[in-house]
């Protein structure tokens, strides 16, 4: 489960529909559910401009990262060229969110082809809008395909569905002349944004039948979805057999949506996750549109238990967004009662359709055995003494500056220092920092079904620290060492009151010169000169032999 709290932090516009601030809601609840304890959540590193321009255009990308708002007079001819305006608004912090939303779909595609785990989780992703040079319907980046991408470098076969109420459009176009990728996205079609996703557009050379569309009208409820959804995937997944799946969670197909038609429950969205997963198939869960935010928390925190096949209360648990959630506070949201215009015949005959192109399908294509390239995290300087101190750090950076208490290096723990921790792994200077298994030369075996995990060096507390915090008490012995001598305070004695026993003044062998003279088999007191050679010190105790008390 990938999540940067900084995701919350942008804002597009006033009045401008799209709020990132619902991923921050989802997370709070996710965890006010504590299903944070059955999975394992992790700050994903930001992509890249390399990262990017693997499917965008090098000239969009650089004008992603250079643009702002005071610059908009000077950038005029480029907004007009890339499509930022009114629905893609240029805002504060536009590439910082736009490489935090993919960031956590490349992260997800990662951990699946490494095989640490068979479902990754990036509710801040599914932005399929977005074209090779051009930013479209609230979408800058698309992380979709670039996730994609990253998958195609292990699995010959990746399956892209979209459940969102738009067409992903920009996912289809990427891929549209290529057996390697199916997509199926569910949308309504009409007079709706972007206006593309007919049932006839089904791919193009080798890419033919390999794009499905299912066309709907506004009203469609959980029992007819279903009625599509389950036998239409079945199908694909008989003929295409993927290797990873790349599953889109818009939740504006939720009844009651801001700018959805549908009306759809939370539990007829999340059953659509659930069929998804019971292939055992390694699945990306992203998310996408969703506009009315309290159902889109609510929508997301359900299917993320889903996921983990944990069921959990009705009942919205108090958290940071408690108050978005009333008056009844429930998980559930009740449909509305709007006309259903998808007529049975409808559905049936779109069904049929696409079931006969299915079924035209080619068996499996496979590509020959190769050697993936290894995907490695690039660091990021964490600590620079060119930082300005005015400037606050990402909370992913002050991450990475952090110690842990359970990583040791040789040379912090000397013979005679400290004692280990127990059950502490001890590194070897020579062990690499970032450990990542094998690439496999064919698709892995799916591992059983958990929530991801990651390489070590991208966890949630930052990379692997090389110095440890030891909290010893310095008054034990260990092993190997000398006993701390305690502090010699200064005692000084009434010549009257000095009882003549000689073990008395060998408790005290440095002296004031009031004090009694010790006996002749006690060593003169030493004294370090400063070549750190020891010397007699003769004028310690000056004592002048008729001054000695009487008795000693």
């Amino acid at each position: 489960y990938f999540y940067d709290e900084d995701i919350g932090n942008f804002y597009y516009a006033q009045g401008h529909p799209m709020k990132p601030q619902r991923m921050r809601m989802a997370h709070a609840l996710i965890t006010s559910y504590g299903l944070f304890k059955e999975m394992q959540i992790l700050r994903p590193r930001r992509a890249t401009e390399r990262d990017m321009t693997r499917f965008h255009a090098d000239e969009y990308v650089n004008f992603l990262k250079t643009v702002a708002p005071e610059r908009l007079l000077e950038m005029q001819p480029l907004l007009a060229r890339f499509n930022a305006g009114e629905d893609c608004p240029v805002f504060d912090g536009l590439w910082d969110f736009c490489q935090l939303s993919a960031g956590g779909s490349l992260a997800g595609a990662e951990v699946l082809n490494s095989g640490d785990a068979d479902i990754a989780i990036n509710w801040a992703g599914g932005l399929h809008h977005a074209k090779r040079a051009e930013a479209s319907g609230f979408c800058y980046i698309n992380d979709c395909v670039l996730a994609i991408l990253e998958l195609l470098k292990i699995h010959a076969r990746v399956l892209y569905i979209d459940i969102d109420i738009h067409h992903g459009d920009g996912v289809e176009e990427a891929f549209y002349t290529t057996d390697r990728v199916m997509t199926v996205s569910f949308h309504k079609f009409g007079d709706y944004f972007p206006g593309t996703g007919d049932i006839g557009d089904v791919g193009y050379g080798r890419g033919k039948n390999y794009s499905v569309n299912f066309p709907l009208n506004e009203g469609i409820t959980d029992e007819a979805y279903r009625e599509i959804f389950v036998p239409v995937m079945s199908k694909v997944m008989e003929k295409f057999r993927p290797g990873a799946v790349v599953m889109q969670c818009g939740a504006d197909s939720l009844s009651g949506d801001r700018l959805g038609c549908f009306n759809l429950s939370i539990d007829g969205h999340a059953d659509c996750v659930q069929f998804m997963l019971s292939f055992g198939v390694p699945v990306l869960l992203i998310g996408g549109g969703g506009y009315t935010i309290r159902n889109v928390a609510r929508c997301w925190a359900f299917e993320t238990a889903r996921a983990l096949g944990t069921e959990i209360n009705p009942d919205i648990p108090y958290n940071d967004y408690y108050e978005f959630y009333g008056p009844d506070f429930r998980l559930h949201i009740t449909p509305s009662n709007i006309e259903d215009h998808n007529s049975r015949e409808h559905l049936e005959n779109m069904r049929n359709r696409i079931l006969k192109h299915l079924s035209e399908l080619p068996a499996a294509p496979s590509v020959p055995l190769h050697d993936a390239p290894i995907s490695r995290p690039q660091k990021e300087d964490v600590d620079s003494d060119n930082d300005d101190p005015n400037v606050r750090k990402p909370m992913r950076l002050m991450d990475a500056l952090r110690v842990r208490s359970n990583e040791f290096e040789d040379s912090d723990i000397e013979d005679g220092d400290a004692k280990p921790i127990p059950g502490a792994r001890r590194k070897s200077s020579t062990q690499s920092a970032v450990v990542l298994p094998p690439m496999p030369r064919s698709r892995p075996t799916p591992p059983q079904k958990h929530i991801s995990s990651m390489p070590p060096n991208r966890t949630t507390s930052g990379p692997q620290s090389n110095t440890a915090v030891l909290n010893t008490n310095h008054n034990r012995t260990t092993p190997n060492s000398s006993p701390r001598l305690p502090k010699v305070s200064t005692v000084k004695m009434e010549v009257d009151k000095v009882k003549a026993d000689p073990d008395v003044v060998k408790l005290a062998p440095g002296l004031p010169k009031t004090g009694p003279r010790p006996p002749d088999d006690v060593p003169e007191p030493m004294s370090i000169d400063s070549s750190g050679v020891g010397k007699e010190r003769k004028d310690s105790v000056d004592i002048d032999k008729k001054d000695k008390p009487s008795g000693l």
